[in-house]
């Protein structure tokens, strides 16, 4: 136990931040200004604007594009799976090939199949996701085509429609954010097959990484709501 305390303390600091980081991102004030929580509003102001068209081809072929998207990444994912299983039956043939490199990094063959096994874990993970969100994105193209006509939007089964819809759709995009994640932290993951040293390098890394594009990226910046208001200025000027 005590020759492997620093792959403890590394896997436990990967664990660590990948949990701190979701809460922070979902559940906290400061997370209620990311750049996906800017987009979720942007969810609801487009199901009331299909409620306000007649002709909804055009939205249902958006959704079409993200059902798509998302299958892509849960096939994806089982790939991913696939070759971490053919990882761990080749256990061998690793430690061989990391026994002849100039640095020796060649762990116990218990040790690299737990690493293995940690890696399938995320892959399993991730793929869960993907799928959930995959159902979601189709539980809110049925409410798409349940949307009531726009003769009816000023009606509190429309609004209520709306809000189902809306919260519906939040929930698909927060399990895709989900799937997404886990991909990410998976490549700062694979730093513990190098060196626990490196874990912690390349898992601070996916945080940064991860971090600058929710709350410093220029994506989060265009969507800022000052940005809006600017625009709603400039259009009344004009």
């Amino acid at each position: 136990m005590s020759r492997h305390w620093v792959d403890i303390t590394a896997v436990g600091f990967f664990i660590i931040e990948w949990l701190a980081y979701a809460l922070t991102l979902e559940h906290s004030a400061y997370g209620r200004d990311s750049l996906s929580a800017r987009m979720n509003r942007y969810r609801e102001v487009w199901v009331r604007q299909l409620l306000d068209r007649d002709t909804r081809m055009v939205d249902m072929q958006i959704m079409a594009s993200l059902q798509n998207g998302t299958a892509f990444f849960a096939s994806t994912s089982l790939f991913a799976l696939g070759g971490a299983l053919a990882l761990l039956h080749a256990t061998n043939d690793a430690i061989t090939i990391l026994s002849k490199l100039p640095i020796d990094l060649s762990p116990s063959p218990a040790l690299w199949e737990l690493k293995c096994v940690g890696l399938v874990l995320i892959c399993v993970y991730a793929f869960f996701k993907f799928a959930w969100a995959y159902r979601l994105f189709n539980y809110v193209a049925i409410l798409f085509g349940g949307m009531p006509p726009a003769s009816q939007r000023d009606t509190a089964e429309a609004e209520a429609h709306v809000i189902r819809t809306s919260r519906l759709f939040e929930s698909a995009g927060r399990h895709f954010n989900r799937g997404q994640r886990a991909f990410f932290f998976a490549l700062g993951y694979l730093g513990w097959f190098v060196s626990p040293w490196l874990l912690f390098v390349t898992t601070a890394a996916v945080v940064v990484v991860t971090w600058r594009r929710q709350f410093a990226s220029s994506a989060w910046a265009a969507m800022a709501p000052e940005v809006v208001a600017d625009g709603e200025e400039q259009k009344r000027s004009r």
